[in-house]
This record gives C-alpha cells, sequence and structure tokens, in this order.
C-alpha cells in the first residue's frame, strides 16, 4: 500500500512530498507523479517511487494504482479541464480499490460563489458520489499568489487591485502541503472536510506594509473601482478572459470570500501559520 500524490512536478504536490518525507515516511511507500517524471529526479534520488501520469489518460491512472493506496489528488491546474480530468483519477481509483481520496479543493466549494468554487465542487460531489473514503482539504488562498503584487512594488512603489477593505487569510504553500502530510499520514481524517486558511486575516494596506519591510521602500496599494482596474489591465496588455478572471476574483476579494480563519490549518500542522512577512519573504528575492 502506497500514498500516491499526483502533480507531484507542481509546487505543492513536491512540497507534499517533502514533507511526508521530514515526517519520517519511508520514501519508497510513495510515489509521486506528473506528466514529467524528469522534475521529479531529486526524490527518486532520496528513494522516493515516480510514476508518469496524466489526468487526461485513464491508462496512466490504472498502471499508477492500487489497492489498498491512498491518493492524494491535487487539483488541477488546467481551470475549464478539471472536473473532467479529476473524474478520470476518481474513476480509476474506484476501479483500483484505493483505501481513500485526499482532495485539495477551495474554500467553502459546496457553497461559495468564489469564482474558482463550481469546478471544486463538482469534484467533491464526484467524490462522495463514488464510495471511496475521502478527507477533502478547502485551501484557502497562498501567499504566494501575490508575487505579482511584490514585482510590481519592486518596480514602481505601488500596486493596484480593486479589492477595497476585502481581507485575505493567507498561507504560505507549504503550510498547506505540511497539513496534507498530516492527513495522509495519520488517522481519524476520513469523511472530514477541513477548511483551511491562514491565522490572520489581513488588507491590501497590509500586504503594501509588508512589502515595504521586505523591500525597504516605502510601497501603497492603490483601490480601483472594477470599472478602472479593468481599463487599467487592458492597458497593461492583459487579454479580455484574463482580465475580467482578476477582476471578477478581486470582487470575491472585496465580498470577503477570502477572509475566513477557522483555524483548521493551525490544527492540524500543530504550529502558527506562517506570518504574511515571512511568506512574502521568498519572492522578494
Amino acid at each position: 500500500m502506497s500514498l500516491v500524490v499526483t502533480g507531484a512536478t507542481g509546487h505543492l504536490g513536491h512540497l507534499v512530498v517533502e514533507h511526508l518525507l521530514a515526517r519520517g515516511t519511508d520514501p519508497a511507500s510513495i510515489v509521486a507523479t506528473g506528466r514529467r517524471t524528469e522534475a521529479l529526479a531529486d526524490l527518486a534520488a532520496q528513494g522516493v517511487r515516480t510514476a508518469k501520469v496524466d489526468f487526461a489518460d485513464p491508462a496512466t491512472l490504472d498502471a499508477a494504482l492500487e489497492a489498498g493506496d491512498t491518493v492524494l489528488l491535487v487539483s488541477s491546474s488546467e481551470v475549464g479541464q478539471r472536473v473532467a480530468q479529476h473524474a478520470n483519477v476518481i474513476d480509476a481509483a474506484k476501479r483500483a480499490g484505493v483505501a481513500r481520496i485526499v482532495y485539495t479543493s477551495a474554500s467553502k466549494a459546496d457553497t461559495s460563489p468564489l469564482i474558482l468554487a463550481p469546478e471544486h465542487k463538482a469534484t467533491e460531489e464526484l467524490i462522495r458520489a463514488s464510495g471511496v473514503p475521502f478527507t477533502i482539504l478547502r485551501n484557502g488562498w497562498y501567499t504566494e499568489n501575490y508575487g505579482q503584487s511584490v514585482e510590481q512594488a519592486k518596480a514602481t512603489g505601488s500596486f493596484v487591485g480593486s479589492v477595497g477593505d476585502g481581507r485575505v487569510s493567507s498561507a504560505s504553500r507549504t503550510d498547506y502541503a505540511e497539513a496534507a502530510a498530516v492527513v495522509l499520514t495519520t488517522d481519524g481524517h476520513e469523511g472530514a472536510v477541513y477548511e483551511l486558511s491562514g491565522d490572520v486575516a489581513w488588507t491590501q494596506p497590509e500586504l503594501a506594509q509588508a512589502i515595504s519591510e521586505l523591500i525597504g521602500r516605502e510601497v501603497t496599494y492603490q483601490d480601483f473601482s472594477p470599472e478602472d482596474h479593468s481599463k487599467a489591465l487592458l492597458a497593461a496588455g492583459l487579454d479580455e478572459g484574463t482580465v475580467g478572471f482578476v477582476v471578477a476574483l478581486d470582487g470575491n476579494t472585496r465580498d470577503g470570500l477570502l477572509g475566513d480563519t477557522s483555524g483548521d490549518l493551525s490544527r492540524l500542522i500543530g504550529r502558527p501559520t506562517t506570518p504574511l512577512v515571512e511568506g512574502l519573504r521568498p519572492l522578494v528575492g
């Protein structure tokens, strides 16, 4: 029986494997999977088994999964294709007779109007309908998502958005990865749904202050109306689809959809979540 980590070539999946190893998990019991197995060479060098898996190719899934495995389904990065890809993983898991699926979902996916929620809600429904035991990790926002804001601040001394007074309870990606490793290696999580987020919900001016501290110069946040934000992004060369997505996401933030602080994440990892400044530090360079 193995711990199968999908998407291990991505940032989150790779960190999950690193945390599994740090927790003393036998490398030979871990199967790190992804479409580019060459990106898993550092893990293979530590004794982790690797396998090529493509969510769009069920044959690769069938080859990677065995009865009794616990599978971490790291959600696909291909927005718009996630449900079909995730369905392939869930179907393969059911065929193989895996012991449990652990899925990285989104905050309050079953009820939230968050623009990213529908595909996660559909995936959760597929997992429940499969009959395979499960744990749902509803990951909140990653501090690393603000890399572009950091770059803008370094270049111009400011960054822009249309989030108003909306708060964000972000945590570092490694925090979420550690929580996944805990759930994969400890008992008592079957059927659980965890709402994961950082311990502190902060505003954009507080983000500006944190960036200021790190780069050693004053940084300001400019809050635009959604209409003016759209115009600015279009003028910067973004396509209309991307602009619509960014402005809608800022609207979700403005509406408070990213600001909950349930405490589930810090309870799972047994420590406070990474403070904003420390989470941003690797982005400053």
